[in-house]
Protein backbone atom coordinates (compact mmCIF):
# COMPACT_ATOMS: atom_id res chain seq x y z
CA UNK A 1 0.00 0.00 0.00
CA UNK A 2 1.34 3.25 -1.08
CA UNK A 3 1.99 5.80 1.42
CA UNK A 4 -0.21 8.76 1.28
CA UNK A 5 1.02 12.52 0.62
CA UNK A 6 -0.63 15.41 2.37
CA UNK A 7 0.54 18.78 1.95
CA UNK A 8 -0.67 21.55 4.49
CA UNK A 9 -0.19 25.44 3.48
CA UNK A 10 -0.62 27.60 5.71
CA UNK A 11 1.48 30.07 8.51
CA UNK A 12 2.01 30.47 12.29
CA UNK A 13 0.58 28.43 14.94
CA UNK A 14 -2.23 26.70 12.62
CA UNK A 15 0.22 24.57 10.94
CA UNK A 16 2.10 23.28 13.94
CA UNK A 17 -1.51 22.15 15.22
CA UNK A 18 -2.05 20.33 11.82
CA UNK A 19 1.32 18.50 11.80
CA UNK A 20 1.20 17.39 15.09
CA UNK A 21 -1.77 15.53 14.99
CA UNK A 22 -1.00 14.04 11.70
CA UNK A 23 2.62 13.16 12.42
CA UNK A 24 1.44 9.96 14.25
CA UNK A 25 -0.48 8.35 11.64
CA UNK A 26 1.21 6.65 8.35
CA UNK A 27 1.47 9.28 5.82
CA UNK A 28 4.26 11.86 4.38
CA UNK A 29 3.93 15.07 5.05
CA UNK A 30 4.99 18.45 3.79
CA UNK A 31 3.99 21.64 4.80
CA UNK A 32 4.24 24.58 2.82
CA UNK A 33 4.86 28.25 4.76
CA UNK A 34 4.44 31.63 4.16
CA UNK A 35 7.15 34.05 3.54
CA UNK A 36 5.40 37.44 4.56
CA UNK A 37 5.82 37.44 8.47
CA UNK A 38 7.67 40.39 9.31
CA UNK A 39 7.32 41.04 12.61
CA UNK A 40 8.90 40.01 16.40
CA UNK A 41 12.32 38.64 16.21
CA UNK A 42 11.36 37.29 12.50
CA UNK A 43 11.19 41.52 11.49
CA UNK A 44 14.49 42.54 13.26
CA UNK A 45 16.01 39.29 11.41
CA UNK A 46 14.69 40.10 8.21
CA UNK A 47 15.62 44.11 8.86
CA UNK A 48 19.38 43.09 10.13
CA UNK A 49 20.42 40.01 7.77
CA UNK A 50 18.13 40.32 4.97
CA UNK A 51 17.16 36.78 5.43
CA UNK A 52 13.49 35.45 4.36
CA UNK A 53 11.28 35.11 7.65
CA UNK A 54 12.31 32.04 9.62
CA UNK A 55 9.51 32.35 12.21
CA UNK A 56 6.65 30.12 10.20
CA UNK A 57 9.88 27.63 8.91
CA UNK A 58 10.90 26.57 12.51
CA UNK A 59 7.64 26.28 14.18
CA UNK A 60 6.56 23.73 11.32
CA UNK A 61 10.22 21.98 11.66
CA UNK A 62 9.52 21.44 15.15
CA UNK A 63 6.14 20.33 14.30
CA UNK A 64 7.87 17.43 12.62
CA UNK A 65 10.74 17.22 14.58
CA UNK A 66 11.19 13.05 15.41
CA UNK A 67 10.40 11.98 18.93
CA UNK A 68 13.40 11.55 20.37
CA UNK A 69 15.02 14.92 19.76
CA UNK A 70 12.13 17.03 21.73
CA UNK A 71 15.32 18.53 23.77
CA UNK A 72 16.21 19.95 20.24
CA UNK A 73 12.90 20.94 19.61
CA UNK A 74 12.44 22.69 23.01
CA UNK A 75 15.93 24.67 22.08
CA UNK A 76 14.96 25.68 18.60
CA UNK A 77 11.39 27.66 20.21
CA UNK A 78 13.67 29.09 23.20
CA UNK A 79 12.89 32.51 23.65
CA UNK A 80 15.57 34.68 25.43
CA UNK A 81 13.71 36.96 27.79
CA UNK A 82 17.09 39.19 28.61
CA UNK A 83 20.09 41.18 26.80
CA UNK A 84 20.86 42.07 23.15
CA UNK A 85 18.89 38.86 22.03
CA UNK A 86 16.00 39.57 24.19
CA UNK A 87 12.83 38.55 22.05
CA UNK A 88 14.89 36.21 19.86
CA UNK A 89 13.86 32.36 19.31
CA UNK A 90 17.12 30.45 19.15
CA UNK A 91 15.53 28.86 16.08
CA UNK A 92 15.35 32.10 14.26
CA UNK A 93 18.82 33.07 14.84
CA UNK A 94 19.92 29.54 14.09
CA UNK A 95 18.14 29.80 10.69
CA UNK A 96 20.05 33.04 10.27
CA UNK A 97 22.99 31.23 10.83
CA UNK A 98 22.90 28.42 8.69
CA UNK A 99 21.56 30.53 5.74
CA UNK A 100 25.40 32.27 6.43
CA UNK A 101 26.94 29.28 6.54
CA UNK A 102 24.88 27.32 3.40
CA UNK A 103 24.54 30.11 1.18
CA UNK A 104 20.98 30.22 1.00
CA UNK A 105 17.60 30.07 2.55
CA UNK A 106 16.69 26.76 0.85
CA UNK A 107 20.02 24.60 2.12
CA UNK A 108 19.33 26.69 5.40
CA UNK A 109 16.25 24.49 6.13
CA UNK A 110 17.20 21.64 4.64
CA UNK A 111 20.10 21.48 7.37
CA UNK A 112 17.48 22.20 10.00
CA UNK A 113 15.41 19.66 9.06
CA UNK A 114 18.55 16.85 9.17
CA UNK A 115 19.41 18.62 12.98
CA UNK A 116 16.34 17.73 14.18
CA UNK A 117 15.39 14.41 12.52
CA UNK A 118 12.19 16.00 10.59
CA UNK A 119 9.64 13.25 9.71
CA UNK A 120 9.02 14.96 6.16
CA UNK A 121 9.37 18.26 4.35
CA UNK A 122 9.56 22.14 4.86
CA UNK A 123 8.79 24.48 2.28
CA UNK A 124 9.12 28.18 2.08
CA UNK A 125 5.86 29.00 -0.42
CA UNK A 126 8.48 31.10 -1.94
CA UNK A 127 12.09 32.26 -2.29
CA UNK A 128 11.57 35.68 -3.03
CA UNK A 129 11.55 38.66 -0.69
CA UNK A 130 8.07 39.82 -0.43
CA UNK A 131 6.08 42.24 1.60
CA UNK A 132 2.20 41.72 2.20
CA UNK A 133 0.18 44.33 1.69
CA UNK A 134 -3.72 45.12 1.98
CA UNK A 135 -6.62 47.51 0.55
CA UNK A 136 -8.95 49.48 3.00
CA UNK A 137 -12.52 49.46 2.50
CA UNK A 138 -11.50 53.09 2.53
CA UNK A 139 -8.88 52.70 -0.14
CA UNK A 140 -6.16 53.03 2.43
CA UNK A 141 -2.74 50.82 1.99
CA UNK A 142 -1.67 49.03 5.11
CA UNK A 143 1.86 47.89 4.34
CA UNK A 144 3.81 45.13 6.13
CA UNK A 145 2.16 41.89 7.67
CA UNK A 146 2.61 43.32 11.54
CA UNK A 147 0.66 46.12 10.60
CA UNK A 148 -2.15 44.74 9.51
CA UNK A 149 -2.46 41.39 11.81
CA UNK A 150 -2.13 44.19 14.99
CA UNK A 151 -4.54 47.16 13.29
CA UNK A 152 -3.17 50.58 14.24
CA UNK A 153 -5.67 52.06 11.79
CA UNK A 154 -9.49 51.48 12.53
CA UNK A 155 -9.68 47.26 12.95
CA UNK A 156 -13.49 48.43 11.80
CA UNK A 157 -12.63 49.18 8.46
CA UNK A 158 -13.08 45.83 6.17
CA UNK A 159 -9.93 44.60 3.83
CA UNK A 160 -11.03 44.72 0.45
CA UNK A 161 -7.84 42.87 -0.94
CA UNK A 162 -4.58 41.93 -0.37
CA UNK A 163 -1.67 42.11 -2.70
CA UNK A 164 2.37 40.98 -2.24
CA UNK A 165 5.14 43.75 -3.23
CA UNK A 166 6.65 42.36 -5.06
CA UNK A 167 5.30 40.08 -6.78
CA UNK A 168 6.25 36.26 -6.60
CA UNK A 169 7.20 33.14 -7.67
CA UNK A 170 5.99 30.04 -6.18
CA UNK A 171 9.02 27.26 -4.89
CA UNK A 172 9.32 24.38 -7.42
CA UNK A 173 9.43 22.20 -5.15
CA UNK A 174 6.50 23.17 -3.12
CA UNK A 175 4.57 23.56 -6.62
CA UNK A 176 5.86 19.79 -7.36
CA UNK A 177 4.53 18.66 -3.78
CA UNK A 178 1.34 20.58 -4.22
CA UNK A 179 0.86 18.60 -7.57
CA UNK A 180 1.83 14.98 -6.40
CA UNK A 181 -0.27 15.39 -3.46
CA UNK A 182 -3.00 12.71 -1.89
CA UNK A 183 -4.78 15.33 0.20
CA UNK A 184 -4.05 19.73 0.04
CA UNK A 185 -5.39 21.26 3.88
CA UNK A 186 -5.04 24.80 4.00
CA UNK A 187 -5.56 26.23 7.20
CA UNK A 188 -6.54 27.19 10.23
CA UNK A 189 -4.45 30.53 11.05
CA UNK A 190 -5.24 34.22 10.71
CA UNK A 191 -6.94 34.40 7.19
CA UNK A 192 -5.55 37.57 6.08
CA UNK A 193 -2.22 37.24 7.39
CA UNK A 194 -1.19 32.94 7.21
CA UNK A 195 -3.54 31.75 5.23
CA UNK A 196 -4.30 33.97 1.92
CA UNK A 197 -0.79 35.40 1.33
CA UNK A 198 0.09 31.72 0.11
CA UNK A 199 -2.25 32.21 -2.58
CA UNK A 200 -1.16 35.36 -3.83
CA UNK A 201 1.86 33.68 -4.78
CA UNK A 202 2.25 33.35 -9.10
CA UNK A 203 1.61 29.40 -9.54
CA UNK A 204 0.12 28.55 -5.85
CA UNK A 205 -3.65 28.74 -6.94
CA UNK A 206 -2.85 26.90 -10.76
CA UNK A 207 -0.70 24.24 -9.03
CA UNK A 208 -3.91 23.52 -6.29
CA UNK A 209 -6.53 23.33 -9.22
CA UNK A 210 -4.42 21.30 -11.36
CA UNK A 211 -3.55 18.58 -8.43
CA UNK A 212 -5.53 15.37 -8.40
CA UNK A 213 -5.33 16.00 -4.22
CA UNK A 214 -8.50 16.60 -2.41
CA UNK A 215 -8.77 20.28 -1.34
CA UNK A 216 -9.63 20.84 2.24
CA UNK A 217 -10.07 23.82 4.68
CA UNK A 218 -10.24 24.23 7.89
CA UNK A 219 -12.17 27.55 9.04
CA UNK A 220 -10.96 29.09 12.25
CA UNK A 221 -12.19 29.05 15.88
CA UNK A 222 -12.36 32.48 16.28
CA UNK A 223 -12.74 35.70 14.61
CA UNK A 224 -9.63 38.10 14.34
CA UNK A 225 -9.70 42.16 14.52
CA UNK A 226 -8.73 43.88 12.03
CA UNK A 227 -9.54 41.07 9.38
CA UNK A 228 -12.53 38.70 10.08
CA UNK A 229 -14.40 41.12 12.64
CA UNK A 230 -17.81 39.77 11.98
CA UNK A 231 -17.25 36.88 9.74
CA UNK A 232 -19.49 33.71 10.30
CA UNK A 233 -17.87 29.82 9.07
CA UNK A 234 -19.50 30.52 5.21
CA UNK A 235 -17.80 33.81 5.18
CA UNK A 236 -14.17 32.31 6.05
CA UNK A 237 -15.10 29.68 2.94
CA UNK A 238 -16.19 32.48 0.50
CA UNK A 239 -12.95 34.64 1.51
CA UNK A 240 -10.68 31.34 0.73
CA UNK A 241 -12.87 31.00 -2.81
CA UNK A 242 -12.20 34.31 -4.02
CA UNK A 243 -8.39 33.64 -4.35
CA UNK A 244 -8.87 30.34 -5.01
CA UNK A 245 -11.50 30.18 -7.33
CA UNK A 246 -15.41 28.74 -7.33
CA UNK A 247 -15.39 24.74 -6.79
CA UNK A 248 -11.92 24.16 -6.02
CA UNK A 249 -12.19 23.38 -2.19
CA UNK A 250 -13.53 19.78 -1.57
CA UNK A 251 -14.49 19.56 2.38
CA UNK A 252 -14.62 22.76 4.82
CA UNK A 253 -13.57 21.34 8.29
CA UNK A 254 -15.88 23.09 10.92
CA UNK A 255 -15.89 23.09 14.61
CA UNK A 256 -19.34 22.59 15.88
CA UNK A 257 -18.89 23.23 19.69
CA UNK A 258 -18.95 26.41 21.34
CA UNK A 259 -16.87 27.06 24.24
CA UNK A 260 -17.68 28.08 27.79
CA UNK A 261 -18.52 31.72 28.45
CA UNK A 262 -15.36 31.94 30.69
CA UNK A 263 -13.24 30.48 28.35
CA UNK A 264 -14.61 33.55 25.45
CA UNK A 265 -14.25 35.83 28.08
CA UNK A 266 -10.86 36.37 27.78
CA UNK A 267 -11.14 37.31 24.44
CA UNK A 268 -13.32 39.91 24.84
CA UNK A 269 -10.27 42.29 25.26
CA UNK A 270 -9.11 41.46 21.57
CA UNK A 271 -12.40 42.05 20.02
CA UNK A 272 -12.52 38.40 18.80
CA UNK A 273 -15.69 36.25 18.88
CA UNK A 274 -16.81 32.86 18.03
CA UNK A 275 -17.15 31.99 14.73
CA UNK A 276 -20.97 30.89 14.17
CA UNK A 277 -21.67 27.86 11.53
CA UNK A 278 -25.09 29.49 9.91
CA UNK A 279 -26.51 28.81 6.81
CA UNK A 280 -23.57 26.65 5.22
CA UNK A 281 -23.85 26.09 1.20
CA UNK A 282 -23.60 22.64 0.14
CA UNK A 283 -20.39 23.20 -2.00
CA UNK A 284 -17.71 23.10 -0.65
CA UNK A 285 -18.88 19.79 1.60
CA UNK A 286 -19.10 20.71 5.05
CA UNK A 287 -17.52 18.61 7.59
CA UNK A 288 -19.01 19.60 11.40
CA UNK A 289 -17.32 18.01 14.38
CA UNK A 290 -16.01 18.66 17.92
CA UNK A 291 -12.80 20.32 17.56
CA UNK A 292 -11.97 22.18 20.39
CA UNK A 293 -9.12 21.28 22.85
CA UNK A 294 -10.85 20.60 26.46
CA UNK A 295 -9.62 23.57 28.30
CA UNK A 296 -7.26 26.50 28.34
CA UNK A 297 -6.92 28.73 24.50
CA UNK A 298 -9.37 28.41 22.32
CA UNK A 299 -7.38 26.33 19.73
CA UNK A 300 -8.23 23.07 17.68
CA UNK A 301 -7.02 20.20 19.73
CA UNK A 302 -4.65 18.20 17.03
CA UNK A 303 -5.93 15.21 17.52
CA UNK A 304 -9.50 15.17 16.82
CA UNK A 305 -8.39 17.36 13.84
CA UNK A 306 -6.02 14.70 12.84
CA UNK A 307 -8.74 12.47 13.47
CA UNK A 308 -11.54 13.97 10.79
CA UNK A 309 -8.63 14.97 7.90
CA UNK A 310 -7.92 10.95 8.26
CA UNK A 311 -11.61 9.79 7.82
CA UNK A 312 -11.71 12.11 4.75
CA UNK A 313 -8.27 10.97 3.33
Amino acid sequence: MMIKKIVVIGGGTGVYTILSGLRKYPVQLTAIVSMADDGGSTGILREEFGILPPGDVRRALVALAHSDNRLLSELFNYRFKAGGLSGHTFGNIMLTALERVCGNFEKAVDEAAHILGVKGSVLPVTFDNIRLCAELEDGSIIRGETNIDIPKHDPRLRISRLFLKPQAKINRRAKNALLAADMIIIGPGDLFTSILPNLLVRGVTAAIARSPAKKVYIVNLMTKNGETNVFEAKDFVAAIEDYLGQGVIDYAIINNNKPSRCRLKRYEKESAKFVEVRKMPSRPTPVLANLLRKRGFVRHDPQRLAKVIMSLL
